[in-house]
């Protein structure tokens, strides 16, 4: 039998594997850390044993080879030897004058933090006190489990974001393929409709039955074309934005409550864009009727064309409750709404259309009590 391990079970195991795996080499450097620490501090001990015996040696007796090997092999650790009678003499330091005593005095203390003094001592009297710092070596292998948690996080979130890309494009070809078939599914009782409406026209009913019948088969058809495109790539023409978008509104003001106050105004008589215009009209319809909702059916809504060579700027203004300034990215997003019903598409797929389709932009411009304006830039063809 084959067995398929979920995807969230493979994902707790790579998770699971990942922190075993950096916890095995912070340990492994935290074992390798100490260890250094422990042999710097034996080769201390030795060289303070050495300097012991130096310290007890008469005028006219010579040091031997084994205790000048051991002064001469310590090159890398900072330190001060502070003898008895309070002089001090520093090694390793070099950039360190001797005569700096308040230098000196904080560099002791530095030295105390990071490693136990070692006393000198013979038969019980203090000779001298050793202070050392750590090495150079062993300073920059301090660090190195931080820049390894660096690496390793930035590492993740390559992968974190390939993944949510990867995602987020599943989702998107899911979106398309279900918009696709909507519009293919719509496309057959849509045809047998229009059959049904020539048929009614030749039984001589009221004129305006058919001619209604008509508008909203008309208006099945535009949505059918619209969901058709999501997808794929529109194909873009050359339109006037000012009588496109004149004409999208003016639909939406026909069909809405009379409790909403429609204002359309344009500061040029037309600008040419490249549009398409199943996919535009549709995208006024959803900030408008994005707006309507915020109002609660109830306020003005403002329209204004506003030329900015070389983009043109069209304003969507309501007087609903606004927009929580943390929230004017979200709401673009797939899913998000704040209503008790919906998909939350209606503003994703606005940026969809006009960022991806027509690379324009849109955004909020602004938004409080007084409502919101949303501002959607479309290049202008030269």
């Amino acid at each position: 039998m084959r067995f398929n391990p979920p995807k969230k079970i493979l994902n707790a195991i790579l998770l699971i594997t990942s922190f075993v795996i950096v916890s095995l080499i912070l340990w492994n450097t935290n074992s390798f850390f100490r260890k250094f620490k422990e042999e710097e501090r034996n080769k201390m001990e030795i060289w303070a044993t050495a300097q012991s015996e130096l310290l007890r040696l008469s005028e006219e007796q010579e040091l031997g080879n084994l205790h000048l090997k051991v002064f001469q092999n310590n090159t890398s650790t900072p330190m001060i030897l502070v003898n008895a009678d309070g002089s001090y003499r520093i090694n390793n330091m070099p950039d360190v004058a001797a005569e700096d005593e308040e230098l000196i005095a904080r560099k002791i203390a530095t030295f105390r933090s990071e490693n136990t003094p070692i006393r000198i001592d013979y038969q019980g009297q203090l000779l001298a006190t050793l202070y050392y710092g750590n090495s150079e070596v062993l300073n920059k292998l301090k660090f190195y489990p931080i820049a390894l948690l660096l690496i390793i996080f930035l590492f993740g979130a390559v992968i974190f974001f390939f993944f949510k890309t990867n995602k987020a494009s599943e989702q998107n070809k899911l979106w398309a393929g279900m918009a696709k078939e909507t519009a293919h599914q719509i496309g057959t009782p849509l045809t047998s409709l229009l059959g049904w409406n020539e048929l009614l026209k030749s039984e001589l009913l009221n004129p305006k039955i058919t001619t209604e019948i008509e508008k909203d088969i008309g208006r099945l058809q535009t949505i059918t074309e619209r969901f058709s495109q999501i997808g794929s790539k529109p194909r873009l023409e050359p339109h006037d934005l000012v009588e496109e978008t004149r004409h999208a509104f003016e639909y939406l003001r026909v069909r809405s409550s009379k409790l909403v106050h429609f204002n359309f105004h344009s500061r040029v008589e037309s600008v040419e864009v490249l549009l398409n215009r199943s996919l535009y009209n549709w995208t006024i319809e959803n900030v408008v009727k994005n707006g309507i909702d915020a109002m609660k059916g109830k306020g003005d809504i403002a329209l204004e064309i506003i030329p900015d060579p070389p983009m043109v700027h069209v304003l969507i203004s309501d007087t609903g409750h606004g927009i929580p300034k943390t929230r004017w990215n979200s709401i673009f997003e797939p899913g998000y709404t704040s209503k008790k019903r919906g998909w939350g598409l209606g503003l994703s797929l606005v940026r969809r259309i006009v960022e991806e389709y027509h690379q324009g932009k849109v955004k909020v411009l602004s938004s409080g009590k007084e409502g919101t304006v949303m501002q959607i830039s479309l290049r202008i063809k030269h």
